[in-house]
């Protein structure tokens, strides 16, 4: 069985699609979830799981070896008007983890701070919106319905202000890929 490895087919199309976006180092992370089973489907190594070093990796406080962490540009339709330029404010894809040379799968983190498309925001995520997309990405998933997959959920033991002071949380999700429709309606309106 050959060993996974990371690959960085995003970046390859050029800053025009991504720019580099670094997690933003948790304060005191603690596991909220792991999900063992995904991470048999993925290979992950055993040293990554649900460990210490697993754990500082997800909550940016020590770059994993072979990743490169971007975020992609897109443009779409927020609030009823076409937005040309949005993006991944508040995700930061570590990179696609290569299962073979046919299988990759998209590891992205939520939550972990600002990139150059938040637009004044924080770029953090509350334990609320993460607990529920950690649930619902996995009952969606075993439901049969296409959906991007939880590999974990870490509490940050940061302050995120929103409306209120809330804890903040990191989400591990994982995709075939995350290029979007507006991925592509960006390139068309752009070009």
């Amino acid at each position: 069985m050959a060993i996974p490895q990371w690959q960085h087919s995003f970046q390859a199309l050029g800053s025009r699609y991504t720019s580099r976006a670094n997690p933003d180092p948790a304060s005191s992370p603690e596991w909220m979830g792991w999900n063992e089973a995904l991470a048999e489907q993925l290979r992950w190594p055993k040293d990554l799981r649900k460990t210490d070093e697993a754990l500082a990796v997800f909550a940016g406080q020590h770059p994993l070896e072979g990743t490169s962490p971007s975020a992609s540009v897109y443009a779409g339709h927020q609030f009823g008007q076409y937005n040309p330029q949005l993006g991944d404010g508040r995700a930061i894809l570590l990179g696609e983890w290569a299962l073979s040379p046919s299988e990759h799968y998209d590891i992205q983190l939520k939550g972990a701070g600002q990139t150059p498309y938040s637009r004044g925001g924080d770029g953090k995520s509350p334990v609320g919106p993460v607990v529920r997309e950690y649930l619902v990405s996995e009952a969606m998933y075993h439901l049969g319905v296409p959906t991007t997959r939880a590999l974990a959920a870490i509490a940050t033991g940061d302050k995120v202000f929103r409306n209120t002071i809330e804890p903040g949380a990191v989400m591990v999700r994982v995709a075939k890929s995350h290029l979007r429709f507006g991925s592509i309606q960006y390139f068309a309106m752009t070009r």
